[in-house]
């Protein structure tokens, strides 16, 4: 079964294309559930702005990657993606990673 570590794992191949990171690590990830035993994923997530201009690619790709764990999970059939402002994104929700690599300390 798809477990919330699967998926979160998937999603460390979504680039933010302006910033260079994972949306893990840049803490864009605020929640994942995995429901009715694995057949539904259902993701919290944000961007670091509301007029990110990379949104759109952005969520079709945490889309992909995440239906891609159906190779595997063939039991897996819905992807729920939440596009939420609260709480608003600051660099202080980086992973200790993501400061060091974008130089705040």
């Amino acid at each position: 079964m798809v477990t919330e570590d699967m998926v979160r794992a998937a999603l460390k191949n979504v680039i933010d294309p302006e910033i260079g990171l994972d949306i893990v690590n840049l803490g864009l990830v605020y929640r994942v559930d995995v429901l009715d035993e694995g057949s539904k994923v259902d993701i919290d997530m944000t961007l670091t702005t509301p007029a990110c201009p990379a949104g759109p690619q952005i969520i079709d790709q945490v889309r992909r990657e995440t239906m891609a764990l159906k190779d595997v999970y063939k039991n897996l059939d819905d992807v729920s993606i939440n596009l939420v402002w609260t709480p608003f994104w600051n660099p202080s929700m980086m992973t200790e990673e993501a400061r060091e690599e974008l130089g705040f300390f």
